[in-house]
């Protein structure tokens, strides 16, 4: 499969989960579009793990020393505020 952006990729499976759900497809294009759901579901799944993985790493400690933490939307309680 080629590079696909992570909303594309997304974007595709919802369509592909809509058209599966009216059951007006065949047989056939229903598994053809669901082995399509199955690959583009893999995709994004390798991408939030990257994704995760990248926000991991820049994740650093006062002395620089990377650290990992978890993520909170609260961000006032870092600054003390």
């Amino acid at each position: 499969m080629a590079a696909v952006k992570f909303e594309e990729a997304l974007a595709r499976l919802e369509t592909i989960v809509t058209e599966l759900e009216t059951g007006n497809l065949s047989l056939n294009d229903s598994l053809k579009i669901f082995e399509e759901g199955i690959k583009l579901s893999k995709t994004c799944l390798k991408m939030l793990d990257d994704a995760d993985r990248k926000v991991e790493l820049m994740v650093q400690d006062k002395e620089g020393k990377k650290q990992l933490q978890a993520f909170t939307l609260d961000h006032d309680s870092d600054r003390g505020t």
